[in-house]
């Protein structure tokens, strides 16, 4: 059995979840959250406690059971408490702004790169070496953040580029002379 799966959900309160179906409807302090799950798991809402169950032990069933729970948990955390990614900027001339809903990076191009953040998604410049991702859906908030680091990975010579605060960023020596 998915030791996961198994695990009940406590609702918090101040957050409300409707089960129609397949599909699960969580509302809280930070915004609603609607996703659809597999026909073949049941989803059962009782007296504040949300269980997820499986009616077999087909290979497939078994797997989407522990992701259907864990993605429902993170769903009433992203309502309540909210998800958020740091993101650094290093490197000579390399910085961030804030026009708005516009996040410009300035990192080596020619241009400066004018990204509008997306539905759903906040994005904060405390410094201009450093962004913060916010959101209520962690998905979202992780790809959102991933979209930014592909402008410019860290490279690992220099070790410039965007990378995530709590990202190691293995070095090489590079080339010696004679």
């Amino acid at each position: 059995m998915s030791r996961i799966g198994k695990k009940p959900i406590e609702i918090p309160k101040g957050v409300e979840v409707k089960v129609d179906g397949q599909t699960v409807t969580v509302k809280g302090p930070k915004g609603e959250l609607t996703q659809s799950f597999d026909k073949d798991l049941r989803i059962e809402l009782n007296d504040g406690v949300l269980t997820v169950e499986r009616p077999n032990d087909i290979k497939r069933i078994k797997a989407l059971h522990g992701l259907t729970r864990t993605l429902i948990y993170n769903m009433i955390i992203g309502v309540t408490e909210g998800y958020t990614k740091s993101l650094e900027i290093i490197g000579t001339g390399y910085r961030a702004a804030k026009k708005g809903k516009v996040l410009s990076l300035n990192l080596g191009f020619s241009h400066p790169l004018d990204i509008e953040d997306p539905e759903g998604i906040e994005v904060e410049v405390p410094s201009p070496n450093s962004i913060i991702v916010k959101g209520n859906d962690k998905q979202q908030v992780g790809a959102y953040a991933a979209y930014i680091r592909r402008f410019r990975e860290p490279e690992p010579y220099k070790g410039k580029g965007i990378r995530y605060t709590d990202e190691h960023v293995r070095r090489k020596v590079g080339k010696t002379g004679k």
